[in-house]
């Protein structure tokens, strides 16, 4: 089911090159990064673990992001998990942001500029280097997919030159690497300035609140997997906990939203009723426009006026 225009994919997988609980400031480098995606009306977004998994889906549970564990957990390339995140997200949304997440301090500014910067790659540049996150549109993901050269991704996107944009930006964030302390430091009152936000806190409700963001991606999981255990594992939500939201949803809308199939010969599965997929996808068009509406307003109200 394509969900949306924009969605994420964060590598966190290599126990070589990925420091995810690194902190910079008070938080550590994979939550900046889900922060900056998000700030950018970026959804679904995808992290792809292996070190330090448990820790990561800790900090994460409540932040509305699915993992999916790499399958090659020893010394997995960052072109495995790569793979591992495009075919899940292949036909799910018309562009993909991709960051690995060694590479933390790039702004939510940089991320808006490649959505609204039309191409099959589009890469930012600083003062002519190439770096992070790269826009990938789905039509180029099966010639990503069959890459098996050298060079991993890089040279995956090397084959793929002559459908690639350089976008050049004033961000020293899309260079700057977990492996460089110094570089963090530096950069780290500009960077908490960049993800200075205003966060709506969205749901739906009569006299207590029954369907919020947790329960979109539940229900957009649920419809993915078509699997109730799956979709709780993939976000990190007991399995109690999800029927307990679902039951509740429906008492209020007053009909299904999943339809529960028991045993057959291919087992029992969970899907969306047609109207619990309209009622998700209307819920997702509507938070597109509020996301957008409040930037807009916010930047107007307290940035370019220089309030804040």
């Amino acid at each position: 089911m394509r969900i949306s225009k924009f969605g994420g994919l964060i590598a966190a997988a290599s126990k070589k090159a990925a420091l995810p609980m690194l902190k910079v400031g008070t938080i550590p480098v994979i939550k900046r990064i889900v922060i900056s995606f998000q700030q950018a009306g970026i959804f679904p977004i995808v992290v792809i673990t292996g070190v330090d998994e448990d820790e990561v889906k800790y900090q994460l549970s409540n932040y509305g992001v699915i993992f999916i564990s790499s399958e090659q957990p020893e010394q997995p390339q960052l072109l495995d998990s790569v793979k591992i995140g495009l075919r899940y997200l292949s036909g799910k949304c018309d562009r993909i942001a991709f960051a690995p997440v060694n590479v933390p301090m790039f702004t939510p500014d940089t991320l808006i500029r490649l959505k609204n910067t039309a191409g099959e790659i589009v890469t930012p540049s600083y003062h002519g280097c190439g770096g992070h996150p790269v826009m990938l549109s789905d039509s180029i993901i099966p010639e990503i997919l069959a890459y098996g050269g050298e060079d991993g991704l890089r040279g995956a996107l090397r084959t793929l030159d002559a459908k690639r944009i350089w976008l050049s930006v004033e961000d020293e964030g899309v260079l700057t690497s977990v492996h460089n302390r110094e570089q963090l430091q530096a950069r780290l009152a500009e960077h908490n300035n960049a993800i200075l936000h205003p966060v709506i806190r969205m749901s739906i409700e009569r006299e207590f609140a029954f369907f919020n963001a947790r329960l979109k991606l539940l229900l957009f999981l649920i419809e993915d997997t078509h699997n109730m255990r799956q979709a709780c594992g993939a976000m990190s939500l007991s399995y109690g906990k999800a029927w307990d939201m679902i039951n509740r949803l429906e008492i209020e809308l007053g009909y299904a939203v999943v339809e529960r199939r028991q045993g057959g010969r291919h087992g029992g599965n969970t899907v969306l009723t047609e109207r619990g997929i309209a009622f998700l996808l209307a819920y997702q068009r509507f938070e597109e426009e509020i996301f957008h509406y409040t930037q807009s307003r916010f930047q107007e109200a307290f940035l370019t006026t220089k309030i804040l």
